[in-house]
């Protein structure tokens, strides 16, 4: 049981440090775009926190699974945030602050993906195996988003050029 109660101490650590950066990202950029995807990460992670934070609570008093505790997670809303800030914003790129924080933010999710998937992998419980599946899903959806936000910075008009589908025809 020692383990597992290190692995949610862990993850709420890491939660809420990612909450953090994000929310201080979010206020920091001048971009509309990073403003809108930070600040939606921030609030996913700030969920995630709530939720294994109140897993590890049930986890110290029972030392199992909890059999009537709703541990719900809230799907990621971040890729439709992203895609309705990128066509309001333009082709205004992010600044080098703007890029570093994306390719930061990109680290985390993906350590925290991995993270997740492994307790996944560790476990017997059907229950517990699926909330680490959700958590592990919603981190490299998170991942994949800011993959596209890192584009997004750093070449705004190839990002538009691909995702919008214009064709380069000579005329």
């Amino acid at each position: 049981m020692e383990p597992r109660l290190n692995a949610l101490d862990i993850a709420l650590k890491n939660e809420m440090n990612e909450h953090h950066f994000y929310k201080k990202n979010a206020e920091r950029t001048k971009n509309a775009l990073g403003r809108a995807m930070f600040t939606q990460i921030a609030d996913e992670e700030l969920e995630h926190h709530a939720r294994l934070q109140q897993l590890a609570e049930n986890w110290k008093k029972n030392q199992k699974w909890p059999e009537t505790v709703p541990l719900k997670v809230k799907d990621t809303a971040v890729r439709s945030v992203f895609g309705r800030a990128a066509k309001s914003a333009g082709q205004a790129g992010g600044d080098a602050d703007d890029l570093a924080a994306v390719r930061q933010a990109i680290d985390f999710e993906a350590k925290g993906s991995a993270f997740y998937a492994d307790l996944r992998d560790k476990s017997a419980d059907p229950k517990e195996k699926a909330f680490f599946a959700l958590l592990a899903s919603i981190e490299h959806e998170h991942f994949s988003s800011l993959k596209d936000t890192e584009e997004y910075f750093a070449d705004p008009g190839a990002w538009f050029q691909k995702h919008e589908k214009t064709l380069l025809d000579g005329a």
